[in-house]
């Protein structure tokens, strides 16, 4: 029996789909930060609604956060995670394990300090900054939060902060200069070179 032209494409296209979605679903890892239930009164007693905060990450420099409202918690995380993965940045890390250097951001009333830790330190910050760092991939970073303690406000911070961490590359590529130059400066303490000057 002949085929109809559309029949069994669906399928496929379904197929394909699923596909893409575990592929998506193995790449990025999310994190559930806050979840918030509001009601609407109405004639006829009250709505319930659910808003959802949710970060998203590889695990390899890649992050990215969004919300979703909708009357079903977890159809509301479906929609955060959709806009965490629609706005994902890449953010340079040393060594793949922490920050280049110490940064501030704040956002509204909020204010994070973040600086840079040697090995072996751990991730040392509140919940919402920790899903952050933890779906970025950061295994050594101290962090501190002043003034809001809302986590809309607490991670829209910490992404004005990681926005401003730049790699010796960046640095290097905006000055015309080479890498090797700035990192042989920073390395080079001024104790060490006097005693290179007297020998």
């Amino acid at each position: 029996m002949a085929r109809e032209p559309g029949e069994g494409g669906g399928e496929r296209r379904g197929r394909g789909r699923e596909r893409e979605r575990e592929r998506d679903s193995d790449e990025f890892v999310d994190k559930l930060v806050a979840i918030n239930r509001v009601a609407k009164v109405v004639k006829g007693g009250r709505r319930f609604a659910f808003a959802a905060l949710v970060v998203v990450g590889d695990q390899k420099g890649r992050v990215g956060f969004g919300s979703g409202k909708a009357r079903e918690v977890p159809e509301a995380i479906r929609k955060a995670t959709e806009r965490a993965k629609r706005s994902l940045v890449r953010i340079p890390m040393r060594e793949g394990r922490t920050l280049h250097h110490d940064v501030v951001g704040d956002f509204g009333a909020g204010k994070v300090y973040l600086r840079s830790a040697p090995a072996g330190t751990g991730i040392i910050a509140g919940g919402p900054m920790r899903a952050v760092f933890e779906t970025m991939g950061i295994a050594d970073v101290v962090a501190k939060c002043t003034g809001s303690a809302n986590p809309h406000n607490m991670i829209k911070a910490t992404f004005a902060a990681l926005s401003k961490v730049s790699s010796p590359r960046m640095v290097a590529a905006r000055r015309g200069r080479k890498v090797s130059d700035l990192i042989g400066r920073r390395d080079t303490h001024p104790a060490q070179t006097e005693a290179a000057a007297d020998a």
